[in-house]
């Protein structure tokens, strides 16, 4: 098949996908369109929201949509290494035998990732890095596609443990989701007070999506796209000459590269699922906040005077 023809078919079949996401979940359609521009892009995502506003559903829902495995993690304090990897144990016949834990899967929801010790976190970015877990001296890889989806709630910091700036930056995308319409939560509580059980059909394979994100890696990108990428990640970093006002004011830390290739690699997604044959300037803006809100690291003054970090990156443009 064509790249053309596999971009017609992908998007024929990414309209299925969002409507039998959506005969379960109700709304949050910006958000359902990150976690799926972050699966096919073959990144990461960090969903912060409060509790309560569906996001184990929604990770459920994607995944049986897109026929993948899924596991959830509830990350807790006591919460070892060795529970999310798997360990080995002596069997019977008195030879050593690798039980895989739940990180052995396609999706992984790590549910409340800043409630467990940096030990347990590690662990876990590891594999998002290398799609590969070492236990015991062995090395096993995990099977592709890999996605993990992180959730952080951010009222209650009381005992938890934030994720140092080097891991979150392993997160392709933060994605906040905010309260529903009055008209979506009247929906919401029709659908789930009621015996009305939805059926989700899975419209894809594995093989199919690792297909596709090899695909996005194959969409041309023009020069001038790329550079104006690079250049809003440098204006980023408050040292810089090219740092505006906002960001020399209130910005202590600055994106990294890996800002600049997600920003690359999610505005092709961006643009593929549009139909598009190669993005341009708009994809990369549509995806900057979701790729920069959490590499940003704002200084007090910032907080004291109520700076968001969406205002910043709107200067960017």
């Amino acid at each position: 098949m064509s790249d053309v023809a596999a971009i017609n078919q992908l998007v024929k079949k990414y309209t299925d996908l969002k409507q039998e996401i959506a005969k379960v979940i109700v709304g949050q359609d910006a958000v359902v369109d990150q976690i799926l521009i972050s699966i096919f892009s073959g990144g990461h995502a960090l969903l912060i929201g409060v509790p309560g506003l569906a996001k184990t559903l929604m990770v459920n829902t994607i995944a049986k949509a897109l026929g993948l495995d899924f596991k959830r993690i509830q990350f807790t304090p006591d919460l070892m290494p060795s529970d999310i990897l798997g360990s080995e144990i002596l069997d019977e016949n008195r030879t050593f035998k690798f039980l895989k834990g739940p990180i052995f899967s396609n999706i992984i929801l790590a549910d409340e990732i800043n409630r467990t010790p940096p030990k347990t976190q590690a662990a876990l970015l590891e594999a998002m890095q290398e799609r590969s877990v070492t236990v015991a001296g062995h090395h096993y890889k995990l099977d592709l596609p890999y996605f993990v989806l992180a959730t952080q709630n951010p009222i209650e910091q009381e005992g938890t443990y934030p994720l140092p700036e080097a891991q979150l930056d392993r997160f392709m995308f933060a994605i906040h989701l905010d309260y529903p319409s009055f008209q979506e939560e009247v929906d919401v509580v029709k659908a789930t007070t009621s015996n009305l059980k939805s059926s989700v059909n899975a419209l894809f394979t594995a093989q199919e999506i690792v297909d596709f994100q090899d695909l996005i890696r194959r969409i041309p990108v023009a020069d001038n796209v790329i550079e104006y990428a690079v250049s809003m990640v440098a204006k980023t970093r408050p040292n810089k000459d090219t740092a505006g006002e906002l960001v020399k004011k209130y910005i202590d830390w600055g994106a990294g590269p890996r800002a600049s290739q997600n920003l690359i690699l999610a505005a092709k997604t961006h643009a593929v699922i549009q139909g598009k044959f190669s993005p341009d300037i708009e994809n990369v803006q549509a995806v900057a906040f979701s790729v920069l809100r959490h590499r940003i690291i704002k200084n007090y003054k910032a907080e004291a005077e109520g700076v968001t970090e969406e205002q910043i990156i709107t200067s960017l443009f």
